[in-house]
């Protein structure tokens, strides 16, 4: 999932900059054939334009993600009082579908439409998944993650039957609850590869432990700190085995102790691997 920042600094709603925690997020579809987000970001980013303001637009060509408000914005997608919890993000929806009378939809193209919705569900579970992680959201709780549709039936948006009508429309096997289920698959995912890349610890009670250094130019001192003399020697390329951890000047992240008796290195300039 890619996300481009294409920000409507002309709608009013932007220009208005009203802030919201962040308490869940309402998936919508534009409700027209139209699979690219340019047009509708084009039309919202005009000062005459105050009916509405979204978050985000996925794009159904490629399921880029144009966001247009910053997520902390007060948006106007919801028609209620999701407005004040939830970031609203529209789904854009197939050139191949044609409205026949109000939310019945007939495809023109029905191979294509289906690919074009799975583009955008596709995004859309990973930048919900995203969005979860990034406000510690429970994707599976009460009212987090609701659909237009759903909000209305929960007394916090307007009526309108998106996106589920034009899932149904387009013949895919999609509802939001299997949407839920997705996202909180992916936030598990995206939890595990974050805890995995963490930068491991590097304190005195971990020791002792291996580092290998980010500059093989790293200064070896007589103590921990920039105040403490230049041993006169380097550390070069290599592991190397801290033993004592102390604060000093010049790392933020301390000074680490060589087991080598050499002296001491900064650890800011320092990764462990053991």
């Amino acid at each position: 999932m890619k996300i481009k920042k294409s920000y409507v600094k002309n709608n009013p709603c932007y220009k208005e900059g009203k802030k919201i925690q962040v308490k869940g997020l309402m998936l919508h579809s534009v409700g027209m054939a139209q699979p690219n987000a340019g047009n509708f970001i084009e039309t919202f980013n005009d000062s005459s334009y105050n009916r509405a303001c979204v978050h985000a637009f996925i794009d159904a060509n490629d399921g880029v993600v144009y966001q247009t408000l910053p997520w902390n914005y007060r948006g106007w997608h919801s028609g209620g009082s999701a407005n004040n919890t939830h970031i609203g993000v529209e789904m854009c929806e197939p050139a191949t579908i044609k409205y026949t009378s109000g939310t019945t939809i007939k495809c023109t193209d029905k191979e294509d439409a289906q690919k074009a919705v799975k583009r955008t569900y596709k995004s859309a579970v990973s930048l919900f998944a995203k969005l979860c992680l990034d406000y510690s959201l429970n994707p599976l709780g009460k009212g987090v993650i609701v659909s237009h549709h759903e909000g209305y039936s929960k007394g916090i948006a307007t009526n309108h039957a998106d996106p589920e009508h034009l899932w149904s429309g387009v013949g895919v096997d999609y509802s939001m609850s299997k949407f839920r289920k997705a996202v909180k698959k992916k936030l598990d995912a995206l939890k595990e590869e974050k805890t995995k890349n963490a930068p491991k610890s590097m304190t005195n009670k971990d020791c002792p432990f291996v580092v290998t250094v980010t500059n093989p130019e790293l200064k070896i001192r007589t103590g921990a700190g920039t105040n403490y003399e230049y041993t006169g020697e380097n550390t070069g390329d290599g592991k190397f085995t801290i033993v004592e951890v102390k604060s000093g000047q010049g790392s933020e992240a301390g000074w680490g102790k060589l087991k080598s008796g050499a002296g001491w290195i900064g650890l800011c300039y320092c990764v462990r691997v053991e």
